[in-house]
């Protein structure tokens, strides 16, 4: 699989390891030059490719990623892959204020950044990879769904918001991938790390503003959601 045009600038945004770095990998491949941020070094050694690293709650993370976003002389496409997810621990709330803090306020932050140079260009491409869990509250991991739940809905009204600036937003909502955030004991139709890069560059070609994955999941989580709200209502 290739991506439509060569060549290309593309910032990702957690990409140390899992779906971010193969993302990442395949984007070189193609011939993108790519700008990578996360809060671990990099393993990758590409000529078209720079490393920071941030992490995206600290108070710096917006300098960062706007002289990334300068040395690269703007983007083509911005692939937000960071996020994080602990089971509750009643003692350890801070853990679930994380994750909302990364899995939703660093794409926020994220997002200031980049999105006006998309519009200024009046071009652009913003991914952002939520979860399936999107659909409903969790009592195992709050902090996780809610994040997600958020992001989901942030980027469909961003992407309403800016398209007549000519900049196209996409949501990739995926269930369980073969990285270390698959903490669930079962983890049915779980895609590899490698399936899931196809997604997302498949999503970089069509520019959908949903892709869930798996289809078949997708459609079990939509039904077990009603039943979870519910639930959460009693």
């Amino acid at each position: 699989m290739t991506c439509a045009v060569d060549k290309q600038r593309a910032i990702v945004v957690g990409n140390s390891d899992g779906i971010g770095l193969a993302v990442t990998r395949r984007l070189l491949d193609d011939g993108w030059t790519v700008a990578g941020l996360s809060r671990s070094s990099s393993p990758l050694t590409s000529s078209g490719y720079e490393h920071h690293r941030a992490d995206v709650t600290d108070v710096g993370y917006r300098e960062v990623l706007a002289g990334a976003l300068d040395t690269l002389g703007g983007v083509e496409a911005c692939i937000y892959a960071a996020g994080i997810g602990d089971f509750f621990d009643v003692d350890d709330l801070a853990a679930q204020t994380r994750a909302l803090e990364v899995n939703l306020v660093g794409a926020a932050r994220t997002m200031e950044v980049v999105v006006p140079s998309m519009a200024r260009a009046g071009a652009g491409h913003v991914v952002g990879l939520s979860s399936l869990a999107d659909v409903a509250p969790s009592a195992e991991a709050p902090g996780y769904a809610a994040g997600k739940a958020g992001l989901s809905s942030y980027l469909l009204g961003l992407g309403g918001a800016l398209r007549p600036h000519g900049v196209r937003v996409s949501v990739v909502r995926f269930g369980f991938v073969d990285t270390k955030m698959a903490k669930a004991r079962v983890k049915p139709m779980m895609l590899s790390v490698d399936q899931a890069a196809d997604v997302v560059l498949d999503c970089l070609r069509t520019r959908a503003a949903v892709v869930s994955r798996p289809r078949r999941m997708a459609a079990l989580a939509r039904t077990a959601g009603v039943v979870l709200n519910m639930r959460a209502r009693r």
